[in-house]
Parts: C-alpha cells; structure tokens; sequence
C-alpha cells in the first residue's frame, strides 16, 4: 500500500517531516476524541458491530500477530528500502503499546483495532485475518479504510510505522541505524543510552 520513490535530502527535510508527524498526530487525537464523543466514550463502541454466530466467533487471537501483519502490508521490505520488519515496527509499537506517557485511548485504540479487524475476517472471509492471501488481506483493509475509526486506525498505525523509521534505536525501532542509513539521516547527538530514555526518568 506504501511505494517509496525517494527520501529527505537534507537534516531541513528531516525536521520537516519530523514536523509534519506530529501535526498528523495531532489531527489523529483531535479526529479521534470528537470520534469518542459520538461514541458515548467508550473506544470499542468506535467500531462497527461484527454480527458473527457464537459458534464462530474467535475464542482469543493473537493481537500483535494481527498487528504486525498490518504493519507489513502497509510497509512491506523491498529489495532498496526498509519495511515494517527491518525496522522493528513490531518492537516500536509495542513500546508505544506499553508508554504510560501515552495516551492511554490511543493505546487501547491500537489493540481494540487488533479485535475487530479480526472479527471482521471472519464475518467476510470465514477465516482468521492472519490465514489471508495479499489480495483479500487489502480488500478487507479497504473496506476498514471506508468507516472514519478504521481510516483513523490505519493512519495511526500509519503514524508509528513512520516513527519507528525515525526513532533512536533506544526505542525499539530503527535497530542499528537502518532508518536513518535508507533516508541518508545523521542522527543527533548524544544519543540516549538505552537506560536513560524518557519513561526511565523521574520528571
């Protein structure tokens, strides 16, 4: 779903695009709380009720197997750029997942997106969202990208694959730099030591 023809030729570029995700992450929040608003504030009631019989309802998944799925389809590796697993996406969202400093709706967002995503594979395809081929795993992201929380749960996902290329190592994604090596980025410095990233520090 993503095709990269070229990266930021400068540390401006980078700032830039730097800037550019936190104003997308901003419009993200401020789509989503008028989103919970509508929805009595309550994130699983965001989505769309999934109308499956007991009997084939999914006693449990595996969310962040569903997730990294997502994440590989929206940024898949190719043969002269990183994609969601070269770059430890996974990892990253995970860290995100798990950072109280977060917003904690916007966490909860990320994993109840796993449950319906899931639901809505079996409800459509008959099977589990992770057993899809390529072509019906779009299909069925297209039809998520037609309802305002599923195309704001794309984007966030969006979002964190982004910053996962642009992260310090530290956090989870980028392992050894390959992020910055692809967009040709120095990163700042000192670097935080992996003991000293801010949800380890009293403030």
């Amino acid at each position: 779903m993503i095709r990269r023809n070229s990266v930021p030729e400068s540390q401006n570029e980078m700032s830039d695009s730097q800037s550019g995700l936190q104003q997308w992450h901003s419009q993200l929040l401020s789509r989503r709380r008028f989103l919970l608003g509508l929805a009595g504030g309550s994130v699983a009631a965001l989505f769309p009720a999934v109308c499956l019989p007991l009997s084939s309802k999914p006693a449990t998944i595996d969310e962040w197997a569903i997730l990294g799925q997502v994440q590989q389809h929206l940024l898949p590796d190719e043969a002269d750029s990183p994609g969601a697993v070269k770059i430890h996406a996974l990892d990253y969202l995970r860290f995100v997942v798990q950072d109280p400093w977060v917003d904690a709706d916007e966490r909860q967002f990320i994993v109840q997106g796993s449950h319906w995503l899931e639901d809505l594979a079996h409800s459509r395809e008959q099977t589990s969202f992770l057993l899809l081929d390529q072509a019906r795993r779009e299909q069925l992201l297209q039809q998520i990208a037609d309802s305002s929380a599923g195309e704001n749960w794309l984007s966030t996902l969006l979002l964190y694959l982004m910053e996962a290329l642009l992260t310090d190592p530290a956090y989870g994604g980028n392992p050894a730099g390959t992020g910055w090596q692809w967009l040709q980025h120095t990163p700042g410095y000192p670097r935080p030591p992996a003991d000293k990233i801010y949800p380890k520090l009293n403030v």
